[in-house]
This record gives C-alpha cells, structure tokens and sequence, in this order.
C-alpha cells in the first residue's frame, strides 16, 4: 500500500469498460464517456470474447474518438471477467483506473466526481440507477446520457440524484470495511494499488465474486472503501440476469479468501505486466482500428 498524501488527485485516469456481446449498450457507454465534462485520459474496452459486430462498433466509434480508445479482447472461452480486467489493467496508462460495464451508461460529470472522490489508501464503490426495459430503451434511443428523477423507467430513484454537496458530506465519514454491495460495474483504483494487490484473481470463472475476492484483499492490505453516493452516477442497462445473484461456482474460492490471510491475488496481474522476454503493454491493447489483442 502507498503512503503518499492522501490529498493528493490523480494526475491521469484510464477507463476500463467490460462487455460481452452487446454493442448497442457499449455503444453507448463510450458516446457517454466522450461527453464527459473531464475526459479521461482513455478507454480501454476488456471484451471478454464478443463477436465482430462488438469489433466493428468499437472500431466505427473510433474514427472520431476524442481520446485513445483501445480494444483488449480475449476468446470466448466462458465468463472469464478476472482475466479480461487484468490484461485491460496491464494495458492502462492512467495512474488512477475507474471500472465500468459496458451496460453501465455514465453521467456527464461521471469521471469529474470519481476524481473529486479520489483518495489514497481508497478505493471508491460507485452506485447505479437501475433502468426497466422501458427506461432502458428510452435511454438507447435518446441522445441524453442519463434519466432524471422523475423520469419512468428507472428504479433505485435515490441514485439518480446528483448532488455533489452531500456527496462530499457522506465520502468525508465513510471509509470503512463494509463488503456490502461490491460491484465492479463502478468503481475506481490507484493503478499502483491494483498492482500491490495483484489485480484480480483468474482463477475466478464463470459469474460471480472476483469483485469481492478483490476488495477483501484491498482491506486486508489496509485500503478502505469509500462510498460515492449522490454523484459518479451511471445508469445500468437492463436486461434479464444470467444468474440467480446468489450463488456461484465461486463460493469456495471466496470462502478461502475471506478465510486466509493472502492479499495479492493467487493468479493474477503480473503475468500481463511487461517484464523481459515477454510482449510490451501496447501490444496488450491494440488500436480499436487494429488486430484484437490475443489471451495471455
């Protein structure tokens, strides 16, 4: 863990935007995150084997992007969201990473607030407004990045309310060690703590806990949480759940972590990061105009 002053913000920021096979919704992800009022300084989308229509809308958004925007892909070889996160994280340039799902459509000041909400000795667990069908479509075929509190077709009305004031309040008391409601679809990392941390476990697949296997660790290293209520909003795209959300192939292996003692991941990042004899970061992510990048 660093112990550089806590005060201090992040002088560059990546965005790593997880997908799989559905690029109207990443489409709309990367539009939102070229709007921001505080551009990143790029976007890497970790796609975790989707087909060429995924490629071919990366690689149309690209030809006016305003920033690098790369594309990490992996084959399809099942949910292997540990994985796909490590090599776009091994990709990133930014000192500071923020992780989105590219079902997850960000508010304009989205990465101003997850700056303003940066730390060190931090990581930062963002909300989301949840969408119904209709509220979904709404959002698809409209030109706005986000649904206001009156609007139908949101759920979780609370998370659609920005009020960068009270965030502030709430984010001065709240580091803590609550797991509750770990998710990465938004949240955000000092980069250099990613790597203490050994980034996420591979040895996680199919869906479920490598997002808390991470954040027991990063508390066991002495990282706190800090909540980012009422700012950093993105609204997340419905669709129909994949799983139950309550159980996972995975259990055993977060029942080991919360059990152990271990804070960087068994199989983890450090088989992507560039050490001799082996490929350089930027061959990791590709161009979005250029090859996929292969699996590691």
């Amino acid at each position: 863990m660093n112990t550089k002053p806590a005060s201090r913000k992040p002088h560059s920021v990546s965005v790593v935007v997880t997908t799989f096979n559905w690029p109207e919704a990443l489409a709309k992800t990367l539009r939102a995150l070229a709007a921001q009022q505080t551009l990143p300084g790029e976007v890497i989308v970790a796609d975790d084997g989707s087909g060429p229509a995924t490629r071919d809308c990366i690689e149309r958004i690209a030809r006016d992007y305003p920033i690098p925007l790369h594309h990490c892909w992996q084959p399809d070889q099942g949910f292997r969201a540990a994985l796909c996160r490590n090599r776009a994280i091994a990709a990133a340039s930014g000192e500071y990473v923020i992780l989105l799902d590219g079902d997850m459509v960000p508010h304009p000041a989205f990465v101003a607030d997850h700056l303003a909400a940066a730390r060190r000795n931090t990581f930062v667990q963002g909300m989301r407004v949840l969408t119904d069908a209709d509220g979904r479509d709404r959002l698809l075929a409209s030109d706005a990045y986000t649904l206001g509190f009156f609007d139908p077709g949101i759920r979780r009305r609370r998370h659609a309310l920005r009020l960068p004031w009270l965030s502030r309040c709430i984010a001065a008391v709240s580091p803590n060690t609550s797991l509750k409601a770990i998710k990465t679809c938004n949240q955000a990392w000092w980069r250099e703590d990613l790597v203490a941390l050994n980034g996420f476990d591979e040895r996680y697949e199919g869906w479920g806990r490598e997002d808390v296997d991470l954040a027991v660790r990063a508390i066991r290293l002495g990282l706190r949480r800090r909540s980012l209520r009422f700012a950093g909003l993105a609204s997340h795209l419905y669709h129909p759940e994949r799983h139950d959300g309550e159980t996972s192939a995975n259990d055993a292996l977060i029942f080991e972590t919360k059990h152990g003692r271990h804070t960087r991941s068994l199989l983890g990042l450090d088989r992507h990061l560039e050490t001799p004899g082996q490929a350089s970061l930027a061959d990791l992510a590709s161009s979005a105009g250029g090859e996929h990048a292969n699996a590691a």
